[in-house]
């Protein structure tokens, strides 16, 4: 409910700017359920990873799962994201820690994409093409080898009109690891995905991207800044209006390199029980 309500505040203060509320890598049906009764618009049933969110699943079980939160969603006109193979690394405790080299043993199957949203009617799948959650995502700028950009491609061809999702997708921009290291922090090299391969994806029918890991950057890059350089700052107002913006920039940088600047008002809004017809004519 508190979530809730920062989103309806949100609302309030940005009328023109269309808005979804939206659960993310859900673990279970109930988690689902719960999420729409409080009012979430879009969720997503991550049935790729068991109910501990850490093993991967069957595909029986996946579908399975995945074709339950749809009926209850689409009935209440509540739209619903599907995950097809398995991400690297951990969010928030949820994922099963695959390392880059595992991950690639997880990859989205195309053939098995397209029974996917048959089986299940999901309105958009998020797939594994070799990104992993967090900061270590390759240990060198990725190359065809390990970021498989090709499987959207193959995907979109077969699904045109299913909304694909790159989960994983922050780029690690080295400026924002200098920034951190250079004022007392310890990170390793490592790379995200370039920014001109999300927008190779977005070309080829990726409609949500999710990135995550380049705002904690901009965070922590300030707030270690102000911090280093006067040790007796204590006041969090004095280092976290400098992380706001910084985060506030790679936002910024980053909805306008994916093409979603200033569309805003080209988005025709609909309302759930708008969907719920729609979800009835299919």
């Amino acid at each position: 409910a508190y979530l809730r309500h920062l989103m309806l505040a949100a609302i309030e203060l940005n009328p023109k700017i269309p808005i979804v509320m939206h659960l993310d890598h859900g673990n279970a049906p109930e988690t689902c359920f719960s999420a729409i009764e409080q009012g979430f618009t879009s969720v997503m049933m991550d049935g790729s990873l068991s109910e501990d969110g850490k093993t991967p699943s069957s595909y029986e079980y996946n579908a399975k799962i995945t074709r339950e939160v749809v009926e209850a969603a689409h009935a209440k006109g509540v739209s619903v994201e599907g995950e097809l193979g398995a991400l690297g690394g951990i969010e928030d405790g949820h994922g099963a820690g695959l390392s880059e080299e595992e991950a690639q043993k997880h990859l989205t199957d195309p053939d098995q994409a397209e029974q996917f949203v048959a089986d299940t009617g999901v309105d958009a799948l998020a797939l594994a093409i070799g990104t992993s959650h967090g900061a270590y995502k390759f240990k060198r700028k990725p190359t065809g080898e390990v970021l498989k950009m090709d499987l959207i491609e193959d995907i979109h061809r077969r699904l045109p009109n299913t909304h694909l999702v790159m989960h994983g997708s922050s780029s690690v921009p080295q400026e924002l690891l200098d920034i951190i290291n250079a004022h007392g922090g310890a990170m390793k090299q490592t790379y995200g995905v370039p920014i001109e391969e999300i927008q190779r994806g977005i070309a080829n029918g990726v409609r949500k991207v999710n990135v995550d890991t380049d705002n904690r950057l901009a965070i922590t890059g300030a707030i270690r800044k102000v911090l280093h350089e006067d040790p007796a700052e204590f006041d969090l107002r004095t280092y976290l209006t400098p992380a706001r913006e910084a985060m506030k920039e790679v936002c910024k940088i980053r909805m306008i390199a994916f093409g979603q600047a200033g569309n805003a008002g080209k988005v025709p809004v609909k309302t759930c029980k708008q969907m719920v017809s729609f979800y009835k004519g299919k």
